[in-house]
């Protein structure tokens, strides 16, 4: 059986992979931390909680899979926060590495506190989750996205920021 041009809903098991690598990067980024004292790791939550948010905010709105089953799964739960957009409006937008630059703060922040927690006091545990969470930030938000989510995605198909942004494409 072929597989599909795009979903209209995605299979929630992609949904759920997509929110497990997110998760795990946030307990690990947030386990990293805590070498600091508990408060570290809980700010850095509620930063990554805050960027959620904004997602949802700012993006999930007006995107196509608003009360849909997306491949990053936040389509269900926006509408339970925040009401519809205008799709118009996410095609219009246009996204600069400046304004992605939080979204990598969620490994750029636990990367650099594991690395003072290193030079304090090394261990190769950390060394390990270091590494366990460099993999999942990159690798695995990297297959995510290019293997299951944005590869089936019909708000690519018409029209993402992002997709301009990293595919280099060009706004029609």
């Amino acid at each position: 059986m072929e597989a599909p041009k795009t979903y209209d809903n995605f299979p929630a098991w992609i949904a759920i992979l997509s929110n497990l690598v997110s998760l795990s990067i946030y307990t690990l980024g947030a386990y990293i931390l805590a070498g600091f004292g508990i408060l570290f790791a809980i700010l850095y939550l509620l930063y990554c909680l805050w960027l959620e948010v904004q997602i949802l905010r700012k993006s999930c709105v007006d995107c196509y899979y608003y009360g849909k089953v997306c491949g990053l799964g936040k389509g269900k739960l926006c509408p339970l926060l925040f009401k519809q957009g205008d799709p118009k409006k996410f095609v219009e937008k246009e996204v600069t590495w400046a304004q992605i630059l939080p979204d990598f703060m969620v490994f750029i922040i636990p990367l650099v506190g594991g690395i003072i927690l290193l030079v304090r006091d090394f261990t190769w545990l950390l060394v390990a989750l270091l590494i366990i969470l460099g993999i999942l930030a990159f690798g695995g938000t990297a297959l995510i996205r290019g293997s299951f989510a944005c590869k089936y995605c019909k708000q690519r198909e018409i029209g993402c920021p992002a997709e301009q942004l990293f595919g280099g494409k060009e706004k029609l």
